[in-house]
């Protein structure tokens, strides 16, 4: 599968340690985990720039932010792509934990 068919999840450094460590990553969002969410929000490369503004743009934590770039092909759990609201743009989500395995790249951010 090509880059282009990737998708990608913007985190705190320090998550995703945490999630290499434990073997899966389980972070829905800023503030937000998978159980309280239901899946993890992600989005296309073409998506990211207003995502990251929404969610990250007054960001000033202690941890850098990094860039999971997530391939559909290694997931073992369902990948759905859903707008927010109807008629809405659509983006993907993981309804599971993100197997470690599945990220093939880690990217800085910002």
């Amino acid at each position: 599968m090509s880059a282009t068919h990737h998708i990608v999840h913007l985190t705190e450094r320090s998550l995703w340690e945490e999630a290499r460590a434990r073997g899966t990553y389980e972070i829905s969002t800023r503030g937000r985990t998978l159980q309280e969410e239901g899946f993890i929000h992600c989005s296309t490369r073409e998506q990211l720039a207003p995502v990251a503004a929404f969610l990250y743009g007054s960001y000033d934590g202690p941890d850098e932010l990094v860039l999971l770039v997530i391939d559909p092909a290694r997931l073992d759990v369902p990948l759905k792509y859903e707008a927010p609201e109807p008629g809405a743009e659509e983006f993907p989500h993981i309804y599971g934990p993100l197997p470690v395995g599945a990220v093939v790249d880690v990217e800085p951010w910002g």
